[in-house]
């Protein structure tokens, strides 16, 4: 059925949008049920947005949850290993409590996830489509990227202790170097083998000048082979709006490689959070590769709706019932939006008025 984007609210017209989107890159739509066994969020608090979850007993004794996730459902029910990639995205509801919030909510997330033999093409993909996905909502967008796997390169350079390396990512993700250097004095680390975990904390912008600048701070083969791929993925990405920014940091128990956060004009929060998850496959007894992304629909309510010039294509005045009905589906079947009325003067706003028996 067609439905002019001039009745659609900013949710109603992204999720149109993006579902045609990962459609057309071969994903197809993974439905799940409202609730898993309680024991899958259980032993992955850490990856949910929050730890707070909705459970209860059925009628078989096992305690069950409602589902805070979707993510974590498509990784257990995929196979342990498989040939191959499997594309899917998914529009579900969520239970959970917001980010800042004090009680639970139903919010809908929309997101795709690319599993199995994925390769860079496979991440720069996911990326791409996160990218296009923000263009989508608005023009105005920022598509922010970081490779953890370097991030552990430079604390391994720096020589941290596994809790210096934990705070370090921490005062990154906050862009405090002040605090960084506090956490490597605290360990009694200085001079030059700080250098690059200094000067990740400062890098962010168009992704060739950061590398360029990296190239010649980093040594190593873990940290070469960081650089390689991080411009090996970008290389397939559209460059506008996509900036690289190390102090996107994600939980290194379940990320790995790229990361993102995406941002439009409008909304202080990341609208597209994602990433490559091999560490998550692994934890699950999987033994597959995995990349994809969430995109928080309910965001969307904090962007104002934007202005219709009119409210539909075509005001179409009305004949006799056969001709009337024939008119309009001629013309919705053409993609024009049709208002069917015996009043011209109706109110209604539309692109051009005609007559039924004009059509036919």
């Amino acid at each position: 059925m067609f439905i002019p984007d001039s009745v659609l609210h900013n949710d109603e017209r992204a999720v149109f949008a993006l579902r045609a989107l990962y459609g057309g890159y071969g994903y197809t739509q993974y439905k799940m049920n409202k609730f898993e066994e309680y024991d899958l969020y259980a032993g992955n608090k850490s990856f949910l947005v929050s730890e707070d979850v909705i459970t209860f007993t059925d009628r078989g004794g096992r305690l069950m949850a409602l589902k805070p996730d979707v993510t974590l459902s498509i990784v257990r029910s995929a196979p342990a290993a498989f040939s191959g990639v499997r594309r899917v995205f998914y529009d579900e509801n969520v239970y959970r409590v917001p980010k800042g919030g004090s009680s639970f909510k139903e919010i809908k997330q929309l997101g795709i996830e690319c599993i199995g033999d994925t390769d860079s093409y496979c991440v720069s993909e996911v990326i791409t489509l996160a990218a296009k996905s923000l263009a989508l909502i608005s023009p105005e967008y920022r598509l922010e990227v970081s490779n953890l796997d370097l991030l552990s390169a430079a604390t391994e350079l720096a020589g941290l202790s596994p809790r210096g390396a934990a705070l370090a990512a921490e005062r990154i993700s906050k862009k405090d170097p002040g605090g960084l250097r506090e956490v490597c004095f605290a360990e009694g680390l200085r001079g030059q083998n700080c250098e690059p975990l200094f000067l990740l904390a400062g890098a962010c912008g168009e992704p060739a000048e950061v590398i360029k600048t990296l190239c010649g701070a980093f040594r190593g083969e873990k940290a070469a082979r960081a650089l390689d791929e991080t411009e090996r993925v970008l290389s397939g990405v559209p460059a506008r709006g996509v900036a690289l920014d190390f102090s996107v940091v994600g939980d290194t128990n379940y990320y790995n490689g790229m990361v993102f956060k995406g941002y439009v004009n409008g909304i202080p929060s990341a609208l597209i959070s994602g990433g490559r998850y091999d560490n998550l496959m692994a934890r699950m007894g999987k033994n597959a590769r995995a990349a994809g992304f969430a995109v928080y629909i309910d965001l969307l309510g904090e962007l104002p709706e934007p202005a219709a010039d009119f409210d539909f294509d075509v005001l179409l005045i009305a004949s006799d019932v056969e001709t009337t009905a024939k008119a309009a589906e001629k013309l919705n079947s053409g993609g024009e939006s049709v208002f069917v009325t015996r009043d011209a003067n109706c109110g209604i706003r539309a692109r051009r008025t005609v007559r039924a028996e004009e059509i036919i």
